[in-house]
């Protein structure tokens, strides 16, 4: 499974990932999860958006060994080899949950929430590395595989979940698909987002036959009882091959808009100037300064200038900050000291700055019970936080009992081509999470 889906999007000069969400790379992917999930006779549904659960039904292995029914004659096949693929646009094939017939509606209600589900994302950021998402899903697809070898047949059902543009690699918003889902996020909202070719995600669906009007909070989630998300660890904090996460960090977007006068780079004196380059070049320091000083986070990563010419000074730029931390008031903290070194500087440039928050999380603490049961089921496996965003963040302030399980990264580098995990812990890993799942839908 993993070197099928490691060849999709991958950029042959560099070795990093290009799977923005509902781009052709990030569509194989979705078709290669679909046809894992219908080799294994799970029951595929999907949301307005395009989100994907699968689901061991707890009655779809009664009555049948282990051997029987296998999908292991399937588990060699590409994307491209004539599987059976539901259609990845509009969700012709997939069964749809908002589809269901009025007389379903009593047996849907007396079901909800009662599923464990796991799972993760299969879109990458630009250039990104191979594990972080499809780590996830490849091990929660090899986990039921384990559990099914055993005999194991759960009281629940168990589900494998994959959703939809976390990073927010292409419309700028992480954790895109979850937050829609929880309606966190109207959908009218959503679907405004541009990409950076300025096309909204409503044309960007339509485009893939995918209805615009059906994006909205997914009837998906009815059935997540638990969510437990496997994902490589983003640092080097873990140094057993599994641990739980105790936390996720609180972080942001901000949007830093430093204006100025655009003017001749050869002909204008230089006391002259109005540059708000010069205004964005020391904010991008302070923030390096700040973040330290305060055991924080904080990243210019992304910059856009105007009018972008060598020979000009420029007469806006923008940058986008990513700024983390431990707590919430750590977090205000940092971004009112950036700013305020910001406004300071554009006075003596004579530019002006305005600063707009893209997305902000709070910090999630994940629920003290389940964690320390998942700990004691993995040997008193190792708890920490993490400083990266995920899914589970979202379903959790959403109010859904939310777990992670981190994979050790060896070098701690990650959103990069050299991220990795020996295969051993990811194997691991499998095993950890196969465990869990046997515990929470026995």
């Amino acid at each position: 499974m993993w070197a099928e889906l490691a060849a999709i999007g991958k950029d042959p000069s560099t070795g990093g990932y290009h799977r923005g969400g509902w781009t052709p790379t990030e569509r194989a992917c979705t078709e290669w999860f679909t046809t894992q999930c219908t080799a294994r006779d799970l029951t595929l549904e999907s949301d307005g958006l395009g989100n994907l659960v699968a689901w061991w039904e707890p009655s779809a292995d009664l009555g049948r060994s282990p051997e029987s029914g296998s999908h292991s004659a399937d588990l060699g096949r590409s994307p491209e080899s004539g599987s059976p693929s539901a259609d990845l646009g509009g969700g012709a094939g997939l069964h749809s949950p908002s589809a269901f017939p009025s007389s379903d509606r009593g047996a849907r209600e007396a079901r909800a929430r009662s599923g464990v589900v796991t799972g993760s994302h299969l879109d990458s950021v630009i250039d990104g590395g191979a594990f972080d998402g499809p780590l996830g899903v490849v091990s929660a697809l090899a986990a039921v595989d384990r559990l099914r070898a055993e005999g194991f047949v759960p009281s629940v059902p168990i589900g494998v979940g994959a959703f939809v543009e976390e990073e927010g690699s292409r419309f700028g918003m992480p954790c895109l698909g979850s937050r829609v889902a929880t309606g966190v996020l109207p959908a009218s909202k959503a679907l405004g987002f541009k990409d950076r070719s300025g096309v909204p995600l409503a044309e960007a669906l339509s485009e893939l036959g995918i209805d615009p009007a059906g994006v909205g909070p997914s009837p998906l989630l009815e059935r997540m009882g638990t969510f437990v998300e496997l994902h490589v660890e983003q640092g080097r904090a873990l140094t057993a091959p599994v641990g739980v996460a105790s936390s996720i960090w609180p972080h942001g977007r901000f949007r830093f808009t430093f204006t100025g006068e655009a003017n001749h780079a050869g002909t204008t004196l230089m006391e002259d100037r109005h540059d708000p380059m010069l205004t964005y070049a020391m904010t991008a320091l302070a923030a390096n300064k700040q973040a330290r000083l305060a055991g924080a986070r904080a990243t210019f990563g992304r910059l856009s200038v105007e009018p972008n010419g060598t020979n000009a000074v420029p007469s806006q730029v923008t940058a986008w900050l990513d700024a983390r931390a431990a707590t919430d008031e750590v977090l205000q903290s940092l971004l009112s000291a950036i700013t305020r070194q910001a406004v300071e500087r554009a006075e003596r440039d004579g530019t002006s700055v305005e600063v707009t928050p893209e997305s902000v999380s709070p910090i999630v603490e994940f629920p003290s019970g389940l964690r320390d049961r998942l700990a004691a089921v993995l040997d008193d496996a190792p708890v920490l936080p993490t400083g990266a965003g995920h899914d589970a963040g979202v379903f959790s302030d959403a109010g859904i009992p939310t777990a992670m399980l981190f994979v050790r990264n060896p070098t701690g580098v990650s959103h990069s081509p050299a991220e990795h995990a020996e295969m051993d812990d990811c194997l691991a890993g499998v095993d950890a999470l196969a465990a869990v799942l046997k515990d929470l839908a026995k």
